[in-house]
């Protein structure tokens, strides 16, 4: 049982977002529009400054990412779903 669990603990800490690497990434995928410290740079771009946007769950947001919308393109096949995830959890650092 006790087994069980640190392995559980392990898998989970495996599986944490790198802030760090989400920085580098929003910064190289997403700071032309969105802004390098969240503020935008595009009309009609969100202010990831402010939290409401960045409320919804991961997946919410991962699949977002993933479609793009309006003037944003897909993320899709140039984005892992990893390296999505760590730019949502840098995000969220901003506010």
């Amino acid at each position: 049982m006790l087994a069980a669990l640190l392995l559980a603990g392990l898998v989970g800490t495996a599986n944490a977002a790198d802030i760090a690497k989400g920085g580098t990434l929003y910064a190289t995928h997403c700071a032309t529009c969105h802004g390098a410290n969240g503020r935008p740079v595009m009309p009609g771009t969100p202010d990831f400054r402010r939290m409401q946007g960045l409320m919804r769950p991961d997946m919410q947001l991962l699949n977002s990412i993933r479609a793009g919308k309006g003037t944003m393109p897909a993320y899709f096949g140039v984005l892992r779903d990893r390296e999505i995830l760590d730019i949502v959890a840098y995000l969220r650092t901003l506010s």
